[in-house]
């Protein structure tokens, strides 16, 4: 079992638990397995020797989540280095809808909604409130080596993650 962490990460003001660890910059990446839009169990290392971006969002299907995935659409289109992954709890089938309907195609979304461990190994599992089993709004950077060359995580799940910091991190 994970521990529950009751760091100052809030919803529109009220705070809620995390299970899990906070990562810190140098660490290894957890593996982890997650199911893609095909409905193929994915990892860490599915995604080769790029540059992975990590955010971690409660549900597609919200202003805030969509706008932060469209943006980091945007910021690596041209960049064949990076692979942009979005993971949140919602059903691979409304993540393919999403993207589709939005005409995303440079970012890869990743569903959690078989298992809280990929959450809880991130330290983003929400553990209580009304967004209980989602996850927290984070971002990890991880470079071709396994390593965390970034890590934010977001304190108010409404806002938005420091973009340039994230994409200062990519580095090749």
């Amino acid at each position: 079992m994970s521990e529950t962490r009751t760091d100052a990460i809030t919803l529109k003001g009220t705070p809620f638990d995390i299970k899990g660890p906070q990562l810190t910059v140098g660490t290894m990446a957890p593996d982890f397995l997650l199911q893609n839009s095909g409905l193929e169990e994915v990892s860490l290392s599915s995604f080769g020797d790029k540059i992975r971006i990590i955010a971690t969002v409660p549900s597609l299907d919200t202003p805030v989540c969509q706008q932060e995935t469209k943006r980091f659409n945007d910021s690596i289109a041209d960049n064949d280095s990076v692979e942009v992954l979005v993971v949140s709890a919602d059903l691979p089938f409304a993540q393919k809808r999403w993207c589709g309907s939005e005409g995303i195609d440079n970012v890869t979304t990743l569903s959690c909604h078989r298992s809280s461990s990929f959450g809880e190994s991130y330290g983003v599992q929400i553990a209580n409130g009304p967004l209980e089993c989602c996850l927290a709004r984070a971002v990890f950077v991880v470079d071709t080596a396994g390593r965390l060359t970034h890590v934010e995580y977001v304190t108010e799940v409404a806002d938005q993650p420091d973009f340039d910091a994230v994409l200062g991190a990519v580095t090749i």
